[in-house]
């Protein structure tokens, strides 16, 4: 049965989400209430962002009970929440239509006269963030949805007007199929989520899919660097613009200066200098973000010198490469969401370049699948900083029937220390920690949490 969200905002219905304190679940349900909607939701716990919820008039049951529907005129759910959840039951046995969350961000999209739909394996939460803030700087007066904290926004939603809007578009469960892009993005295409998907096949043709998505006259903009990338456009009947590290793609850099990992570089478009680009956080594949939003900005006619301002504005998201605070040794602590090889390589490269004489890496693999399927790519990764420290492994959705653990990796990586808890790990990197040492704390899921003990310790 398809549903559509809009009826329901326009009667003021009422709407009840079920796991409304996710990131992407709350952006939602403040941009319903916005909207004139009612809103309702359950979730397992109260945190700050449902406080806030409540605050602007969401009503919240902190339980998933199948009382919590009565009174709904629509559901909508996370990708997580399935059939035998007993709210889902109950709003069955009611006949309450129940939608999933992309497919309501997606009819949302609809009302925008630009979709900004930006997509791939990493760097989407990054690349949205960049685009966001050269859209600001431009004038367009986007709305926004991002998956991490955005200081320039205050949080994971801008409500704008409707000529742009700007999505950070996943393809786990392919929700990104349910969006409908005016301009799509692919940054890369990398085996993931392999809980889903079949293969690399698989996910390359859910990318192609979500190409097919643009209507013709809008674009796709896609990494030039990347094979992976560049199969899922293939066939593809709408106009293809491609960003990548030379003059082979329609987008590329010149006169690239490194200074200490933060890019310098002018943007090419049509073999024209586009923009001067002088990025404020860190590494080269933070280039090939601004490069695709160089792409996409030259698409929609906006003049370089904003793109160039609005990417110098940009300082980071939560939780990419985000500093989280200095001991008093002398040793600096970060923390990065890094959580699948790729990233980590990246995000380990960047900070080869910023003069740190150690690099110690205290890494929260996340769910067993991935850690298994990627798990010679993860101990290459690894071996990129000076000592790996391994967290247990970050179960989310799954149980461990592989009989894997973070050990594993461990055994393969010479100086390696794995331990058991958070608080093991503090103590050890207290104890090792010495002046000029970058402490990274990097993985999905709350790995954060040993940065934040060690300032404590320190300061006590």
């Amino acid at each position: 049965m398809n549903v559509s969200i809009k009826p329901y905002i326009e009667q003021h219905g009422t709407i009840h989400l079920i796991g409304i304190g996710g990131v992407s679940m709350n952006s939602l349900a403040e941009l319903l209430l916005s909207l004139g909607a009612c809103v309702t939701g359950s979730d397992r716990s109260e945190t700050e962002v449902s406080e806030r919820l409540e605050e602007l008039g969401a009503r919240i049951t902190y339980a998933h009970l199948p009382e919590n529907v009565e009174g709904a005129d629509l559901i909508v759910r996370t990708a997580a929440v399935h059939d035998d959840n007993p709210e889902i039951v109950r709003a069955r046995e009611l006949g309450i239509p129940v939608m999933e969350r992309a497919e309501a961000w997606g009819c949302i999209m609809l009302d925008y006269q630009n979709a900004i739909c930006l997509a791939g394996t990493h760097g989407k939460t990054t690349t949205t963030s960049m685009m966001t803030m050269v859209a600001i700087q431009a004038a367009l007066d986007p709305t926004v949805m991002v998956g991490s904290q955005l200081p320039a926004i205050g949080g994971t939603l801008r409500i704008g007007a409707k000529d742009c809007f700007i999505a950070e578009s996943c393809e786990y469960c392919n929700s990104f199929l349910s969006f409908h892009p005016s301009v799509a993005v692919i940054l890369n295409v990398e085996a993931d989520h392999l809980d889903f998907f079949k293969d690399i096949d698989d996910i390359v043709h859910s990318f192609h899919r979500f190409c097919l998505l643009t209507p013709e006259t809008g674009a796709v903009v896609v990494n030039a660097d990347d094979p992976h990338a560049m199969q899922a456009v293939r066939g593809v009947d709408r106009r293809i613009i491609t960003f990548g590290s030379d003059a082979h793609a329609d987008v590329y850099p010149t006169n690239i200066v490194s200074r200490h990992g933060y890019y310098c570089f002018d943007a090419m478009v049509g073999g024209k200098r586009y923009a001067q680009v002088e990025l404020s956080v860190p590494g080269r594949h933070n280039m090939m973000n601004a490069l695709a939003v160089c792409a996409v900005s030259a698409f929609l006619g906006l003049p370089g010198e904003q793109v160039t301002t609005g990417l110098g504005l940009f300082t980071g998201s939560s939780r990419r490469f985000q500093l989280t605070g200095h001991l008093s040794c002398g040793a600096t602590v970060v923390d990065d969401y890094a959580h699948h090889p790729s990233e980590m390589r990246a995000t380990l490269s960047a900070a080869r370049q910023m003069d740190f004489k150690r690099i110690i890496c205290a890494f929260q693999p996340h769910t067993y699948t991935r850690t298994k399927a990627l798990f010679d790519e993860f101990v290459e990764a690894l071996r990129l900083c000076d000592h790996a420290v391994l967290a247990p492994i970050y179960a989310a959705r799954e149980q461990n029937t592989i009989g894997i653990s973070a050990a594993d990796l461990a055994a393969r990586i010479e100086g390696a220390r794995s331990f058991e808890s958070f608080s093991e790990i503090a103590d050890y990197l207290a104890a090792e920690a010495r002046q000029g040492d970058l402490i990274l704390t990097m993985g999905a899921g709350n790995i954060d949490a040993v940065g934040r003990m060690l300032l404590d310790r320190d300061a006590g």
